[in-house]
């Protein structure tokens, strides 16, 4: 019996999508990329600020990063389906570039600029959270989480980082490939809420949703009721003192950046171009048995 294939794209009709969309995204303007970036960055950032408010009062780890899970994913959801251009995501311009279709400085160009406005906005949703008196929940509680969460991420070493990186980019660009599938917006949901559920109770690292995480978290120590707080949840003065701009940027966001690029481009973007569309290869045929089980049933 065969499947509705009007339902979804499969594996490899989702590769040669990529071809040309990963290409329409790299010749966007400059000004376009750090508009669509900021508007990126900023849902991001509400879907981090929303995670730390749900779960600052629970003690078990688990069941709060099963929770912070379930409300990031909304995150993606609002890159995806209202729009924006969001860096981990554009890791997969890289099967356009595989393929010759794209230049390799367009998807550089894309990224950098991406990037710059993925950080913009997120700094400006930990700002005004920060400004907006928020943090004080639950008699300040809420800024002493948020001053852990910053120096837990900053504590990482190089290596934890750049693997974290890797793991959690893997699974986010698997979410976005995966929404590729969908046809209607109930499957891009779908799509989209478990990958992302996983690399948030995995406690894996995502380059953008630090962009919040550790500079609300440094906006936050300014706040001595904040610190206060931070040291009632075992965090030691020492570590609040290294949290500054200076860590954020060399212990944490550039390892695990690095570490996103690899998840994003190498395990999934390159893994399925040279699956389905490089030639040499050649793993999986048009009318191939492997391919057909797509898309039939017994």
């Amino acid at each position: 019996m065969k499947l509705r294939n009007d339902l979804f794209y499969t594996p490899q009709e989702i590769t040669k999508n990529y071809v040309e969309s990963g290409h329409k995204r790299a010749t966007l303007s400059s000004k376009k990329l750090i508009l669509l970036g900021i508007l990126a960055g900023a849902f991001i950032a509400f879907a981090a600020e929303g995670s730390n408010q749900a779960i600052h009062t629970i003690e078990s780890v688990g069941i709060g990063k099963a929770l912070a899970g379930a409300l990031f994913s909304t995150g993606l959801m609002m890159v995806i389906m209202a729009g924006g251009e969001l860096f981990t995501g554009n890791c997969l311009i890289i099967i356009s570039c595989a393929e010759g279709r794209t230049r390799w400085r367009d998807m550089a160009k894309n990224l950098f600029f991406v990037y710059i406005g993925n950080f913009i906005g997120s700094v400006l949703i930990a700002y005004l959270i920060f400004k907006s008196g928020q943090l004080g929940f639950s008699g300040g509680l809420l800024g002493g989480y948020t001053i852990k969460t910053a120096t837990y991420k900053t504590g990482l070493t190089f290596t934890n980082a750049f693997i974290l990186g890797i793991l959690c980019n893997w699974l986010v660009c698997i979410a976005v490939w995966m929404a590729s599938a969908a046809k209607d917006i109930t499957g891009k949901v779908f799509a989209i809420f478990f990958p992302i559920w996983l690399f948030i109770t995995s406690g894996f690292e995502h380059s953008i949703a630090n962009m919040y995480y550790i500079p609300a978290g440094i906006m936050a120590k300014s706040n001595p009721a904040f610190v206060e707080q931070a040291i009632k949840l075992g965090v030691s003065p020492e570590k609040i003192a290294a949290l500054n701009w200076g860590t954020f940027i060399t212990k944490n966001l550039i390892p695990v950046t690095l570490g996103n690029i690899v998840g994003g481009a190498v395990c999934v973007g390159l893994a399925y171009w040279f699956i389905y569309s490089h030639k040499s290869v050649n793993l999986v045929e048009e009318n191939s048995p492997n391919n057909t089980l797509l898309k039939e049933t017994a």
